[in-house]
């Protein structure tokens, strides 16, 4: 496969954001959002999913976190989708299920072209660390709108919101890592009855 890497940067008169992204990476990450338990969830992606990420962000914090959260995964959605390619030779589809003591979510991932989420989680706290956690669907809205995924998120059980957002987010990153392999007897192929994603 050709090298997947993208970088793409976002400016608003709200934010500005540089995502980075190499999908074929160890799994590194550096963060720097002004958002310390986003950056714990992002971290969660780029460890579980084997995915480089390099996010440097600033925004109307002083405001609060609203923006600067959505406009990360547009910007996350802008540099996937240009990483990715065709998508000739890769799962395409990818699921996964992680637990966190209590808590357990399921992920399931499709790198179609066709920008969808369905998200069911109901936190049992609005808030973690400070951090509004209704905001983590602003986050995915963003990035399959941009990435042009389908995303499927459920939390199928848990008491602790710290551990719901972490099993969400480490499914996530296992999903994509899935999603995202080489699929050896697909080389060279668009996975789609359309021959096109």
């Amino acid at each position: 496969m050709a090298e997947r890497k993208a970088t793409v940067e976002r400016n608003t008169l709200e934010t500005q954001i540089t995502a980075a992204v190499n999908l074929d990476g160890t799994g590194a990450a550096s963060l720097d959002t002004g958002i310390p338990f986003l950056e714990h969830m992002l971290d969660q992606i780029a460890r579980h999913g084997l995915i480089d990420l390099d996010i440097k962000a600033t925004g109307d914090l002083h405001i609060d976190d609203h923006h600067t959260v959505e406009d990360i995964g547009i910007t996350l959605g802008q540099a996937f989708h240009k990483a990715v390619g065709d998508k000739k030779g890769i799962m395409r589809y990818g699921h996964a299920y992680c637990p966190l003591d209590e808590a357990l979510s399921r992920v399931v991932i499709d790198f179609s072209g066709r920008p969808g989420l369905t998200f069911n989680v109901e936190f049992t706290r609005a808030a973690v660390g400070g951090f509004d956690v209704d905001l983590f669907m602003e986050f995915f809205q963003g990035f399959v709108n941009h990435a042009q995924v389908t995303l499927h998120v459920d939390n199928l059980r848990g008491d602790n919101t710290h551990h719901q957002a972490e099993t969400v987010f480490k499914a996530f990153g296992r999903a994509m890592r899935m999603a995202l392999s080489e699929d050896p007897r697909m080389a060279g192929v668009t996975p789609s009855t359309k021959g096109v994603l």
